[in-house]
Order: structure tokens, then sequence, then C-alpha cells
């Protein structure tokens, strides 16, 4: 069985930082693409930030500059360092990825980890 958990989350000021990772286990036979999505309240689930096995990113424009993504791809791990965070940051942020597993290749996702920032 395929798991990805995520940690890291948590309550935080303006202007703070988080690292948040995201473990994946099971009976994987390769990771593809890695990626953190996000969801506010009331909000649709967004594409926060995205890695290549190669370490390729793409961010979303609102996280430019102040986010980074970056994985190990011996450990199936995959990290997000949140800088500058901002109140508008705040949702579950969920981990993503794109394995290869002896049932084929799915996308599989974590549970979500709840990040909050404060005014």
């Amino acid at each position: 069985q395929v798991r990805l958990v995520e940690s890291g989350g948590g309550l935080v000021q303006a202007g703070g930082s988080l690292r948040l990772s995201c473990v994946a286990s099971g009976s994987i036979l390769s990771t593809n693409d890695m990626g953190w999505y996000r969801q506010g309240p009331g909000q649709q689930r967004e594409l926060v930030a995205s890695i290549t096995r190669s370490g390729s990113t793409n961010y979303a424009d609102s996280v430019k500059g102040r986010f980074n993504i970056s994985r190990v791809n011996a450990k199936n791990t995959v990290y997000l360092q949140m800088n500058s965070l901002k109140p508008e940051d705040t949702a579950v942020y969920y981990c993503n990825a794109d394995l290869w597993t002896s049932r084929g290749r799915s996308p599989y996702w974590g549970q979500g980890t709840q990040v909050t920032v404060s005014s």
C-alpha cells in the first residue's frame, strides 16, 4: 500500500516561515513529478509548486520568490520551504506524487496539513 504523509504545518505569524515535508512509502517502483497543492476555505484546490524527477520546478505566481520546492529522490521525499508567509497562504496543503507501483502509474495524494498564517 502506498502512502504519502505530510508534516510541518502549523500556525505562524505573517512574515514567518514553515517547511513542509512529504514522504512517499510503500511498494514504489519509481517517483515522477511531485508537488504541493493547497485549498483555502471556500476555495478550489490549486497548484502551489511542482518538481520533476530531474529537478525542474514550477510555481504559482502567488508564491514565486517566497516558496521553494525541493526533493530527495532516494528518500521519495519532497519539501516545500515557505518564507514571507502571508495570511492569504492559509490553507490545507496537500502533497501529490505521480508514482509507478506494481499496479501501474497513478497519482497519489497525502491527507493534508493545515497551514495558518495570522496577521
